[in-house]
């Protein structure tokens, strides 16, 4: 259902089972999918590909162009992934062509009031942006990440599966995989072992990566001694294979 006072664009390709709020505005050449429910007062702009049985709250502003200088209004992109919440004045701004065209907000994601998620950023499954929080350019988050409010995170920085960033925290540097990060500026605080837990980790691996974590963060190791320790101490899980790939390829340095 489409409400009289909407205005959509012919161009645009809407579901038959689409519902859309009063005010609301939809521009040419988005795409919205089956059950997806649009609030009130709220714009899709061109460009956006929004997945099947989403939903999206009153005010909130869709694809926009990005907020960097350098974009000169070539076409570029926003996809949103299915069963993904994005709560009341959330913004998500459209990629850039320096950045690789395309912002992308992957599947079954929650997305609180007043989050932001800037141009070329890349969010994986599950993930929860709590109030406020800020994503700059260029940032890529993997699953299940949960960052709190008021958080902001600097552009570039890579944010590992299942990490936790506390609220009002401010992060300059990436987070690995599995842990517990918060502070101005972010520091390490062990492993996300509630987060863990709850998606169904076993106590292995759980104290595979407790060992790693200490070898690589608690002991006044340089990175590539630490990394040669790990490889040779700890059980070889895919956690922890995938723990130690994340910091032997960041570009901006890791939180410690």
């Amino acid at each position: 259902m489409i409400h009289p006072t909407a205005i959509v664009d012919p161009k645009a390709e809407i579901d038959s089972n689409v519902e859309i709020g009063p005010y609301s505005i939809i521009r040419a050449n988005a795409s919205i999918g089956s059950g997806t429910l649009i609030g009130s007062h709220t714009t899709v702009d061109s460009y956006v590909d929004i997945g099947p049985n989403c939903q999206i709250f009153s005010y909130a502003s869709i694809g926009t162009v990005p907020q960097a200088i350098k974009f000169k209004g070539e076409k570029t992109y926003l996809k949103i992934g299915r069963n993904t919440i994005i709560r009341e004045f959330a913004t998500l701004n459209r990629g850039t062509e320096f950045g690789g065209g395309v912002t992308e907000v992957g599947e079954n994601n929650f997305l609180m009031a007043y989050t932001h998620v800037a141009h070329d950023c890349k969010i994986g499954k599950g993930v929860i942006l709590s109030n406020n929080a800020t994503l700059a350019g260029h940032i890529t988050l993997g699953d299940y990440v949960i960052v709190g409010g008021l958080t902001a995170i600097h552009q570039f920085v890579r944010v590992g599966d299942y990490a936790y960033i506390g609220g009002m925290s401010a992060v300059v540097k990436d987070i690995p995989p599995y842990l517990l990060a918060a502070g101005d500026r972010a520091s390490l605080h062990g492993l996300n072992k509630v987060g863990l837990q709850r998606h169904g980790f076993s106590q292995n691996t759980i104290s595979n990566l407790k060992k790693a974590y200490r070898i690589i963060f608690r002991i006044g190791l340089t990175v590539n001694e630490a990394v040669e320790r790990v490889l040779a101490e700890v059980e070889n899980v895919a956690e922890v294979v995938s723990l130690v790939n994340f910091i032997k390829t960041t570009q901006r340095g890791v939180t410690r």
